[in-house]
């Protein structure tokens, strides 16, 4: 069998949500020796990008993608163990969290799996996140990106306190700063000093792969 046809049989099971599937293509790419991070990017992710396509087209709405995402992790879990040392050191690595004060978290969650599913390094700090704790799990993972969400106006501060604490250590030029939620424009990212807001997960996913980051 060749590459391109797990590889898209792979991508198939995602979107179809079918874990029987996805388990056993991706043993057989790892019998085939195919390398695990060209059948995660070309299998597991082109299926979960095509996922991601059929939200936007509200043809599958969250529920869907939960479920899609779930499929995935399945797949993930039998090939990252075969991923090269080389590969995963060139993962984007991102801080993710809502801001203290604010305890809303679905669209965070949503944003940090479609993150994952992109092959991202997602680090999820959770729900009202300690301000400090933004800027010393940065520097502790040696991030590349943090990014903050809040659906409260009440916290939307917050966000300025972070990026504040980042240029007071004088780092703040070490990592891109992405804000989002429901009060969040991208007039207050500009005032703030963010480097950008996204509107929704996609668009988050979308910005990140522009951004072209070398590790």
């Amino acid at each position: 069998m060749k590459e391109t046809s797990i590889f898209k049989n792979i991508a198939e099971a995602v979107v179809e949500m079918d874990d029987d599937m996805v388990v056993e293509y991706c043993n057989k790419s790892l019998e085939l020796k195919i390398p695990a991070e060209d059948t995660i990017k070309s299998g597991l992710i082109e299926g979960m990008n095509q996922v991601s396509a059929l939200y936007e087209e509200e043809e599958y709405f969250l529920p869907e993608v939960l479920t899609c995402s779930d499929t995935l992790n399945i797949g993930l879990d039998i090939l990252k163990p075969h991923v090269s040392i080389d590969a995963q050191d060139d993962s984007v690595k991102i801080v993710i969290g809502v801001v203290e004060g604010d305890t809303h978290d679905i669209g965070k969650n949503l944003v940090k799996i479609m993150m994952e599913s992109a092959g991202f390094e997602v680090h999820d700090l959770g729900r009202n996140v300690p301000l400090n704790l933004f800027v010393e799990k940065a520097e502790e993972l040696d991030a590349d990106i943090i990014c903050m969400s809040t659906l409260m106006t009440t916290t939307m501060s917050g966000m300025k306190t972070v990026i504040d604490k980042l240029t007071q250590q004088d780092i703040r030029g070490k990592y891109t700063v992405m804000i989002g939620g429901g009060p969040i424009s991208s007039k207050y990212a500009r005032e703030i000093g963010a480097d950008f807001y996204t509107a929704d997960a996609n668009e988050a996913v979308r910005k990140i792969k522009e951004l072209d980051i070398k590790k």
